[in-house]
């Protein structure tokens, strides 16, 4: 007698199920707790945030007062002395729910400038600070008219006797509202023979004499995150704080540049993921012509391409973030990471908007929102094609 063998059920595969050898169980406790946080104060907040364009300061010190900032301070300066794996997860965690993430990029971006070359005594008066959420950071790149060329700036601080005294304007500064301590970028060598020799690094607080925010920029997208202009017009800033050696400032900030791309490429990462799984539930909940748009094979092929391409890039990241914490160099790699990535993300905000339809385009609807976030990710940290320039110069080009 014949016996019939049920056929067995296709196993599902959780695209979203990553093994990470390099993260603990401390790791996702922590996890666990800061998205417990969020959930309770920002989610609720999103909307209003967005509407004013700004996430109030008192977010970011209630996040201090949690233990959620700058995790890898050492213990004398207040912080708890923790691996990267935590940064990579306040980086995970903020870009999941879409706001804060000013907290990442001073937590994991800024503050290890000061960590690396600040003095002893800089490091004992503000270090503390931005780990209690005190004081939030912003840095000062990008001038009006000079982009990526930060040699071509055009800030100056000049010095005279005990202090420097600045002139010049930033712009596109995040975080420029908000913050308490501002990592400015000037020309103290304006003669230089090379040009990036004669840049360094000073630390100017809020209310400086002589120093003020300008407008608060409009952007096309990430309205929570305040963006503004900063105005220098003889603002004397003590020589004590000069951050490191004077005319060092550029390879300052060559030498963090990998971990700043890393932690674009993890935010761009998780944002992609987020669109992903907003727009799979969408397409199996809404019906057309009688079915779920899920069953129609546009639909399939489309997710299946677009999870496809979020594995492939979960692989290289979690990699790259590995070595990183090793110690190894891998800036070339970071900077194939940093293209594509945020490249993928921003395709991938097309494709969820075109599968949302008409709802897409509503403000209800997670996408929209998304779909505005990402357009800036190839740009900041670096364009996509100073990433290949970089690429390219490291093969022998």
């Amino acid at each position: 007698m014949s016996q019939t063998i049920p056929a067995s059920k296709p196993a599902t595969f959780d695209l979203f199920k990553r093994n990470r050898p390099f993260l603990t169980q401390e790791h996702e406790m922590f996890r666990s707790s800061l998205r417990k946080f969020l959930e309770r104060e920002a989610v609720p907040n999103i909307e209003k945030w967005e509407e004013e364009q700004y996430t109030p300061r008192e977010f970011y010190q209630k996040m201090g007062e949690q233990g959620f900032l700058c995790p890898q301070v050492a213990p004398e300066y207040g912080g708890l002395g923790l691996d990267f794996g935590f940064n990579m997860v306040l980086a995970e965690e903020l870009s999941r729910v879409g706001v804060g993430g000013l907290a990442s990029m001073s937590s994991s971006i800024i503050v290890p400038y000061l960590e690396r070359y600040g003095t002893e005594e800089q490091k004992k008066k503000y270090l503390p600070k931005c780990v209690s959420g005190e004081i939030t950071t912003a840095i000062g790149m990008t001038e009006p008219g000079i982009g990526s060329d930060l040699a071509g700036m055009r800030t100056t601080a000049v010095r005279d006797g005990d202090h420097y005294i600045i002139n010049g304007q930033k712009t596109f500064i995040s975080n420029g509202i908000n913050a308490g301590l501002f990592f400015i970028c000037v020309k103290t060598d304006p003669t230089a023979t090379l040009a990036h020799k004669g840049i360094s690094i000073l630390l100017v607080e809020d209310g400086t004499p002589g120093f003020s925010c300008g407008r608060k920029l409009k952007k096309l997208g990430q309205h929570s995150t305040d963006t503004a202009e900063l105005v220098f017009e003889d603002a004397r800033v003590p020589v004590s704080n000069l951050l490191g050696e004077e005319g060092k400032g550029f390879y300052y900030l060559m030498d963090k540049l990998q971990q700043e791309r890393i932690m674009i490429a993890i935010g761009a990462l998780v944002v992609a993921e987020e669109m992903l799984k907003t727009t799979m539930t969408y397409v199996k909940e809404r019906h057309a012509f009688g079915k779920p748009i899920s069953s129609f094979q546009n639909t399939q092929f489309e997710m299946a391409e677009m999870a496809t391409e979020i594995s492939m890039a979960q692989t290289f990241v979690d990699d790259l973030t590995y070595r990183h914490m090793n110690g190894e160099n891998v800036s070339t790699q970071v900077s194939m990471a940093k293209w594509s990535i945020t490249e993928m993300a921003r395709r991938m905000s097309v494709r969820c908007l075109q599968l949302h339809g008409g709802y897409g385009f509503m403000e209800e609807y997670a996408i929209a929102r998304r779909y505005r976030d990402v357009a800036v990710m190839p740009i900041y940290g670096g364009t996509t094609e100073i990433m290949k320039n970089i690429i390219a110069k490291n093969l022998g080009m």
